[in-house]
């Protein structure tokens, strides 16, 4: 007993030791900035205060990026943070302090083995295979690596990141209802912004220039499409129709409030369409329909025929607009024409020359090209994209990650003992809704839909197991206090 309690000292003292070293070299380093940089040493204070809060209420690191990525994540790198997109910076900086609160709390138990559910497996097989596998594919070809290819490379390590910051810190069933509050009420403001932008009203596309114009291309904003906060019409519907099913699950399970549920379930629909993509009102029709079949609620359908109806009054503008579109010669869309024409020019002669589809081309997925107003083309097709990142192992990958997914979600959706299976609703719903829109775009990687996915997966996991009677609570800070939060049906 006393080897064991003076173990457990030791093991305090080292960590706080250590911690006491990482802030004093912090804070020489802000000292030293501030002489050079007085602009980012201001800033730096305010997320050393954001570090400390997290680290009290670790709980926060969730709300925070679930809450504030949508509103965030459409600027562009390195325009008001060096580097990094605002979204970015807020994850590494409430990642780095549920880092630092794993090392400096003591445990009271012994350390468990990590176990990995199939999900996190095929997390880290995205991972791997967008980054580690054609990375050293393109060294063994003795093709130069691009910045372009090492920024590619570490997205879906961002969107790890994502899952563990939000599976790390959420720990209470009610935590997680939570999160999903906030997440819909996050995306009726994306919603109503993107409504106003399509319809060109109170100067809305204006304000957004100033911030969420792509790559400075302020042109982009001036089209009848509601890209919203997240810059990209396309991520915004994705955005939408996930919050739809969460929505739809907190309307069918929770039973109040419908009246106000409803409200927002056609904002939502009407923000999607307002993106003025046909993809995603082809999505947005797939997600209902999914939202129904899952549920085995097909009155559903017959709640969203009037929403339908609302919208192509609202919006008929940004619809007419669109279907302009199919008086192109060849009957597509002028966007699906230059689309393909992308494809076959850029894209497809390389990626199935000399067997490249195998292990892939390069994780950069766009080319500088002069004649366009962002300076870049990119690759059109998900599924594309998958081959030409990371060739079959990648699409392997996706293909495992989108079945394990679905199936580890889709029996706690169908179970009809509330709230738990709200966030497995909204799984199975944007899995399935991503993986059917990478025919057209690379939906899986889409910023802000993404984030929104991987927190939903997390906070699947979190309910699943909060709802699972046959398996034990975590210990540590991790546990999953249930009975203490228990959430009304």
């Amino acid at each position: 007993m006393a080897s064991s309690a003076s173990t457990y000292l030791t093991d305090t003292a080292w960590r706080y030791r250590t911690v006491s070293g990482g802030l004093f070299t912090v804070a020489l380093g802000v000292a030293a900035v501030a002489t050079v940089r007085p602009g980012l040493a201001a800033l730096a204070v305010p997320v050393l205060g954001l570090t400390a809060w997290v680290y009290v209420r670790p709980q926060l690191a969730a709300y925070l990026v679930i809450g504030l990525t949508p509103l965030i994540v459409g600027i562009d790198r390195g325009r008001s943070i060096p580097l990094l997109r605002p979204s970015e910076a807020l994850a590494l900086s409430v990642g780095l302090a549920l880092l630092l609160r794993s090392v400096i709390q003591p445990r009271s138990t012994p350390r468990q083995h990590v176990h990995l559910s199939r999900v996190e497996v095929a997390i880290v097989l995205l991972a791997i295979t967008s980054s580690v596998m054609p990375l050293t594919w393109m060294l063994a070809r003795q093709v130069p690596i691009s910045h372009d290819d090492l920024l590619y490379a570490l997205v879906m390590w961002k969107y790890a990141g994502i899952y563990l910051i939000v599976r790390a810190s959420v720990t209470t069933a009610a935590q997680a209802i939570r999160c999903l509050q906030i997440s819909v009420a996050a995306s009726c403001v994306v919603a109503a912004i993107a409504i106003l932008q399509s319809l060109q009203l109170l100067g809305v596309s204006h304000l957004l220039a100033t911030y969420y114009a792509p790559f400075g291309y302020t042109g982009a904003l001036s089209h009848a499409r509601g890209s919203s906060t997240l810059s990209l019409p396309a991520a915004t519907a994705d955005l939408l129709i996930y919050n739809l099913a969460i929505v739809a699950g907190l309307w069918i399970w929770m039973g109040s409030h419908r009246a106000a549920l409803s409200a927002i379930s056609l904002l939502l629909a009407m923000g999607a369409i307002s993106a003025g993509e046909f993809s995603s009102a082809i999505g947005l029709v797939i997600g209902v329909c999914a939202i129904a079949f899952v549920t085995s609620y097909p009155r559903l359908l017959s709640i969203f025929v009037p929403f339908g109806g609302i919208a192509l009054v609202v919006l008929r503008p940004v619809i007419q607009a669109r279907l302009s579109g199919f008086d192109s010669v060849s009957g597509l869309p002028v966007s699906w024409a230059g689309r393909l024409a992308n494809l076959r020019g850029y894209f497809w002669p390389r990626l199935f020359a000399d067997w490249n589809y195998v292990l892939g081309v390069q994780p950069s997925a766009r080319v500088p090209v002069a004649f366009q107003a962002t300076g870049y083309v990119w690759i059109e097709s998900g599924y594309t994209w998958l081959l030409w990142g990371g060739g079959i192992p990648l699409l392997a990958s996706f293909g495992y990650f989108v079945t394990v997914s679905i199936n580890s979600s889709w029996r706690e959706a169908r179970r009809p003992d509330g709230p738990f299976n709200i966030a497995a609703l909204a799984v199975v719903v944007s899995v399935t809704v991503m993986a059917v829109l990478m025919i057209f775009d690379p939906h899986l990687t889409y910023r802000g839909a993404a984030e929104e996915m991987f927190a939903l997966l997390a906070l699947s996991a979190v309910l699943g197991r909060a709802n699972d009677p046959t398996r034990q609570p975590a210990v540590g800070h991790n546990r999953i206090d249930v009975e203490a939060n228990a959430c009304p049906r």
